[in-house]
């Protein structure tokens, strides 16, 4: 894989390079305007286009956001992620309201070198997305156009198959950018190079998002600790009564099968001992205060939903962190978003902090958790933009962006 050092030792001044970045960062409207409410992915693709910038080349970012179904949507607009690129550089950054159309061409035409762009929402394309190959291809034909070089940066989404990820590259030299390079190293400390003992910590709403790399996990970590809605299909197959919290009986059979081969491999599987648990599922706009019991993991009322590990699960969980030389954490334990539900996902963090072991926060949720909740992001060994992408590598899956960027 070519490093983007590389690729500037052999000069970008005055090329246009295109950055697939990943700028597909959390919106919220407040007071009718359209704000970022963490923009940690930004942050961490800046020291690509800064360095690009720097020596010359005339910087072409490229994104998607959200879910938009491959025609234009307002809401889903890059323009609030332009702006704030715009911020943290200290320059203005133009802003093209198409992906390849008249808007496009004309700001990437109007570029002088160390300038940057940012074009729309890729996905505003139905080709970016495509299954058809022809269709995919044929929207990389036009990206290509744009462009004179590639660089990959956008880890969050290299495990798409989608035209800017995957089959761009091959259309363009290519090189792999700062952020690709640092999250490939990382997760190369949690498969190939792991200090143990190795602890992995798994939340998030379903137990199905992590079926296979519990799967994966289960011939390689040393102790899993599950929290979050994916825990109540693990007690339920326990025979605990879980109420109605989050759960999925499809998924009992296969859950008892991992824990009888989790006893059978040695690996220490562990459960919470308590639930914060409660009859109506908190405000998490106004965040009123919840009205919640704390309970044992087995005697979770009928009428009741667990929200939250408990204050038992949280000191227990933080003495499974304690002697660990390697953490990889995926997923929040309860629902941060409401200060009442936050305490274990907090609890997780800390004890991570407090560790004196190589720390790594997974992506997604789990990142937007630790910021929200006021950590120091330095405080870790690494925070990653992908938790679906690490999540996927974890797995021993081939990763359509990566593999592109390897050719």
């Amino acid at each position: 894989m070519k490093t983007i050092d590389e690729l500037l030792a052999e000069g970008v001044s005055g090329k246009r390079v295109f950055v697939r970045a990943d700028l597909n960062v959390p919106l919220a409207v407040n007071g009718g305007r359209t704000e970022i409410s963490d923009d940690g992915r930004i942050r961490a693709v800046q020291p690509t286009i800064t360095k690009l910038a720097e020596a010359g080349a005339r910087v072409i970012v490229a994104s998607h956001l959200g879910r938009p179904k491959g025609a234009p949507d307002p809401a889903f607009s890059l323009a609030p992620a332009a702006a704030r690129l715009g911020e943290l550089l200290g320059t203005d950054v133009a802003f093209a309201t198409d992906t390849v159309g008249a808007s496009a061409k004309e700001t990437v035409a109007a570029l002088a070198d160390g300038q940057v762009a940012v074009i729309e929402n890729l996905r505003f394309n139905a080709g970016e997305t495509a299954k058809d190959d022809a269709e995919r291809g044929a929207f990389a034909d036009q990206l290509a156009e744009l462009a004179d070089v590639y660089v990959g940066d956008g880890f969050g989404a290299v495990h798409r198959k989608h035209a800017s990820v995957f089959d761009l590259p091959a259309r363009l030299p290519h090189a792999a950018g700062y952020l690709i390079a640092t999250e490939v190293g990382v997760l190369k400390k949690l498969t190939a190079e792991v200090k143990r003992p190795y602890v992995v910590i798994l939340g998030g709403a379903k137990v199905s998002d992590k079926l296979a790399v519990i799967d994966e996990l289960l011939g390689k970590a040393d102790r899993l600790l599950i929290g979050g809605g994916m825990a109540y299909t693990f007690l339920y197959a326990k025979g605990y009564e879980v109420g109605i919290s989050l759960l999925q009986k499809d998924q009992v059979d296969v859950v008892k099968e991992y824990m009888e081969r989790a006893e059978k491999n040695g690996v220490e599987l562990v459960l919470p001992v308590d639930i914060l648990a409660s009859k109506d599922f908190p405000d998490l706009k106004t965040k009123a205060p919840a009205d919640f019991i704390t309970v044992d993991a087995d005697k979770i009322p009928a009428d009741q939903e667990g929200l939250d590990i408990g204050p038992k699960t949280r000191e227990l969980y933080a003495s499974k962190i304690t002697d660990a030389e390697t953490v990889f954490w995926n997923g929040p334990v309860g629902v941060f978003e409401h200060p009442d539900y936050a305490g274990g996902t907090r609890a997780i963090a800390q004890a991570l902090v407090d560790s004196d072991a190589f720390t790594v926060v997974g992506g997604g949720d789990s990142a937007a958790a630790v910021r929200t909740l006021g950590f120091d992001e330095n405080a870790f060994g690494h925070i990653s933009t992908g938790g679906g992408a690490s999540l996927e590598y974890l797995e021993g899956k081939t990763l359509p962006g990566l593999a592109a960027l390897e050719v």
